[in-house]
């Protein structure tokens, strides 16, 4: 379960460093990446708040389009480990 939260994280930190997204996505993938970095949090409580902040990308109208493929399929992912 680690390694794929590993992977998912990563995965954010790519989708932030791409130059076209919005600062207010990039902001909210931060706060994604923060919460599943959380040491101190049961899992299921961290997948929780981090799928709070994808829904909001994805619902966000500034979100582009690939970007929020990729979201929805990080919040498919992290649905099935709850």
């Amino acid at each position: 379960m680690q390694n794929e939260l590993e992977e998912v994280i990563g995965v954010l930190r790519n989708i932030k460093e791409d130059t076209t997204i919005p600062r207010n996505i990039k902001e909210k993938l931060d706060q994604a990446i923060n919460t599943l970095c959380k040491g101190n949090c049961e899992e299921s409580l961290k997948i929780d708040q981090a799928l709070e902040a994808l829904d909001n990308i994805s619902d966000d109208p500034n979100t582009p389009m690939y970007t929020r493929v990729e979201v929805l399929n990080i919040i498919s992912t992290l649905g099935s480990k709850m």
